[in-house]
Order: C-alpha cells, then structure tokens, then sequence
C-alpha cells in the first residue's frame, strides 16, 4: 500500500504507472484492429475479437489493482440479481467521472460480456482510447443540441442511424451495451444549466435507450440499472485517485428484467414515447432517492 506517499509525489507515479498500462494494452488493442481492418473477414474477426477483449479487460483489471496498490479505498460492489456471461445486457449507469469507465470494465471482466460503450464523438481523439475504443467496435456518436439540428434539419436521427447501424453488430455475439443516458459527465454547473429535477443526477435522454431496446429488445437478457458513487470525493474523484487520496468507491447493480413494456416505436408512438419516459423518469427518480440515502450514510 503507498498511500502513505504524498499526493505532489504520488500523482506522477501513478499517473505514469496507469499511463503505461493504458498504452500497453492500447497499442496492441489497435494493431490487432488494423489487422480486422485490413482482413474483413467473419474468421479474421472471430478470432481476434476475443483477444482483443481479454486485453481491454486486463487493461481495466490492472487499473485496478493500480488503484488499490496507492489509495486506501474501501470498495463496496453489489449486486442484485443474477449475472452471465453468455447473456446480452443493456447497462445504464450514472456519469460521474472518466473513472467511471475503468470500474465498468473491471466488473465487466468476470461476470458478463464484453462492454461496448456509447462514446462521444469527441473521445475519438483522445490519445490511446479514442484509437482503443475504435478498434474494439465502439460506437461513436455525435451529439447535436436541439437548436443545431433546427438550423441543420438534415442531421436528425443521425444519432439514431449510428445506434441502429452498431446494434446488428452486437447481435451476433453476447454483448453489454453500455449507455450512460444522462449524455454527460454530472457536475453541479451542469445540473443548473440543464434545470435537473433531480438532486444528483442529469435528466435521462430515453430516445437512445428506447431505440436500442426496440433494435435488441427481444435479445437483452436484463437491464442493468448500475449506481456508481464516490461518496467522500465528489468533486474530483478521478484527480483524487490519482494522487491516492480516493477513499470508498460504491458500485450497486439491479439486474431488471426487459418487459414488452419497455419495446416500441418511441418516435412515432406517441402514447408509447410517454409511458416510456415515464418510466425512465421514475427509475431516475428511484436511482436519485438511493444516492441520497449512500451519500448520507458515509
């Protein structure tokens, strides 16, 4: 354990230490995505995605155990329900830190399918995962505000083509699709400006959600309703780690089942796109309530 060390000597330590293992695992994740790349072939694919995966997992695995290695943290995962790994799963977890992304695929490694994550655009160019994330099948996607797509009435449903295109590459294998629906990271400026009806949480875009459910519904094994928290470093959680001063990590997971419910033509029905808002809001609502309650008992 160095957590003794001090945070100016320790951020460049692990900092270096978790670069390094990024760009290991990176590296040898896009050269074999080049490969895929140049040799478009079923078998090519078939056998190098599995590799391919066991890296990234080794990548969060490491990370990891980087973490435990130079912070003193308490680590408390649960989960409600049962996991496989020969499932399909629709993974919505809050957004609170680019660690956040680390956590997932190391809970990811042992107990259910590959994540493939919904990314911005933007993280494309991000060195190591951008390429990274490209090579191992991610959908990248480009978010516009409502006011654009008003003044670029050609660009709607862009998002949507993307998700479509991405979900019958999912539908061959077992996949954890992962969602962060808030569409960004949480910050309390970003709460203000978006006038969140919740106290710890970003409103929910259901569009995504509902047209992925409606692409693979009849596929997805459950949906994973993952609570992720920090409770004693909200505010920069990923900066604290690094300096190894991050002290419990919270993960919880509702395993819920997919309901005929929940599958339905969202932009075109719209009693449906009403009862489903309804319920992402009232599970929003519900994941609010449990985080308050997490966060006042720390």
């Amino acid at each position: 354990m160095l957590s003794f060390i001090p945070a100016f000597l320790m951020f460049p330590i692990h900092f270096t230490l978790q670069m390094l293992n990024l760009s290991f695992w990176a590296v040898l994740i896009i050269c074999l995505g080049l490969v895929k790349f140049l040799l478009p072939f079923n078998w090519v694919n078939s056998l190098l995605s599995p590799i391919m995966h066991f890296m990234m997992f080794a990548f969060g695995v490491v990370s990891i155990k980087l973490i435990r290695l130079t912070n003193n943290v308490q680590w408390d995962c649960s989960v409600e329900g049962e996991l496989s790994k020969d499932n399909w799963y629709l993974m919505m977890p809050n957004h609170l830190s680019y660690l956040d992304i680390i956590l997932l695929i190391e809970f990811s490694a042992s107990r259910i399918p590959a994540p493939k994550f919904f990314l911005k655009k933007e993280l494309i160019w991000l060195p190591f995962v951008g390429m990274g994330a490209w090579a191992l099948g991610m959908p990248f996607m480009q978010r516009y505000s409502r006011e654009f797509v008003e003044k670029n009435p050609h660009l709607k449903g862009k998002d949507i083509e993307t998700t479509r295109k991405h979900c019958k590459k999912f539908q061959t294998t077992p996949t954890t699709v992962i969602n962060f629906v808030e569409g960004s990271r949480f910050t309390p400026k970003k709460q203000l400006i978006k006038a969140s009806q919740y106290q710890n949480l970003l409103p929910p875009k259901a569009g995504g959600v509902a047209f992925t459910l409606a692409t693979m519904g009849e596929q997805f094994t459950n949906i994973l309703n993952v609570t992720i928290l920090y409770p004693e470093n909200t505010k920069h959680p990923m900066m604290d780690m690094l300096c190894g001063n991050l002290t419990r990590v919270f993960i919880h997971i509702d395993v819920l089942p997919v309901t005929d419910e929940m599958i339905g033509d969202y932009f075109n029905d719209v009693e449906f796109k009403g009862r489903f808002q309804t319920w992402l809001n009232q599970l929003w609502s519900s994941k609010d309530k449990f985080i308050s309650q997490v966060g006042n008992s720390k």
